[in-house]
């Protein structure tokens, strides 16, 4: 509790750096005085350009870190994250037909198309697994479905134009830039529901890391959980993706630093700290984006795999045995 405590504590520090650093620059009360305020002269810039896109950042950090958890976990896989399951290439896909091909379709209508293809991913993804018992089978099929979605991607980029190409990409790097209300509105709600989902099974997944046979002792349907947590896992990865594009490394790192701050493997423990965790990890990821190169500014997946790769050759290096001492 006190380590969940003191990251909420970090989170909100991040929230307050965001409202207050950009162009023009205020201190933390007139950043406050200008979310209070209707008639402040900085509402427009900390209300309607960086208080929604730091809210994002938080709601879809922890939707990431708890789809890592949930993966993981049911899939007694350390290094799994919603990459596996394709649903953020199936968005993907969806926006860059709609940059490349000109669809003309709404702004505040395209994360819901790119949710609904991220959807339809996961749900082939899951019709391919079907009632199997082996993980190694869900993370095979949702590589071959994250290589046909690539596949698809490099095909409609190569029928765009250098102007529309130029947008796409910073989509595909994964970025929170120019997200408003709409998008927060969009993502808010799933996020909300699939954080509500993995508290119900919290207990049931928990029961998978020790093993399907002891899970079946303990009378916990494998087959369903399994399927059920690979399915929120999908949704929350699928309404990020939406809005924000493939974010690389938050779902990975998230649960290994709750796990890692608390000293415990519990999933119904730790899984708070994790939700805490992806938005704190989210939020630093953004505001370093903003402020290390500016004024040019880096899409945010690029700063999340600037710290997940040394991050994961650590935690590969970690896990591998050391070689036995003899003479």
């Amino acid at each position: 509790m006190l380590v969940t405590v003191a990251a909420t504590a970090l989170a909100a520090g991040c929230l307050l750096a965001a409202l207050c650093l950009g162009q023009p620059s205020v201190g933390p009360a007139a950043a406050l005085a200008a979310v209070t305020d209707p008639e402040h002269p900085l509402r427009v810039a900390v209300v309607e350009v960086r208080l929604p896109r730091a809210l994002l950042g938080l709601v879809a950090g922890a939707g990431l870190g708890v789809a890592g958890l949930l993966l993981q976990d049911a899939l007694r896989n350390p290094i799994a994250g919603p990459e596996l399951l394709g649903v953020s290439s199936g968005a993907t896909v969806v926006v860059a037909a709609i940059v490349v091909l000109g669809l003309g379709v709404p702004l505040a209508l395209q994360p819901w198309l790119a949710l609904g293809g991220a959807l339809l991913a996961g749900a082939l993804v899951l019709l391919a697994i079907g009632r199997t018992r082996d993980p190694a089978h869900v993370v095979l099929v949702g590589a071959a479905m994250s290589a046909a979605c690539g596949g698809l991607v490099v095909a409609v980029v190569g029928l765009g134009t250098q102007g529309n190409v130029v947008v796409l990409f910073r989509y595909l790097l994964g970025s929170l830039a120019a997200r408003g209300w709409p998008h927060l509105e969009t993502v808010a709600p799933i996020v909300g529901a699939g954080l509500a989902g993995a508290w119900l099974l919290r207990r049931r997944i928990e029961a998978l890391t020790l093993g399907d046979e002891v899970a079946a002792g303990l009378g916990v349907p494998v087959v369903r959980t399994r399927v059920a947590a690979v399915g929120l896992a999908a949704l929350l990865a699928a309404a990020v993706a939406a809005a924000c594009g493939p974010i690389a490394f938050v779902a990975l790192l998230a649960p290994h630093l709750a796990r890692r701050a608390t000293g415990t493997t519990s999933t119904r423990r730790v899984l708070p700290l994790v939700a805490v965790a992806g938005g704190l990890l989210l939020v630093a990821a953004d505001l370093a984006a903003r402020r290390l190169l500016y004024p040019v500014e880096m899409p945010v997946g690029i700063a999340t795999t600037l710290v997940g790769v040394p991050a994961l050759l650590l935690l590969r290096r970690r896990r591998q045995p050391r070689p036995a001492v003899t003479g």
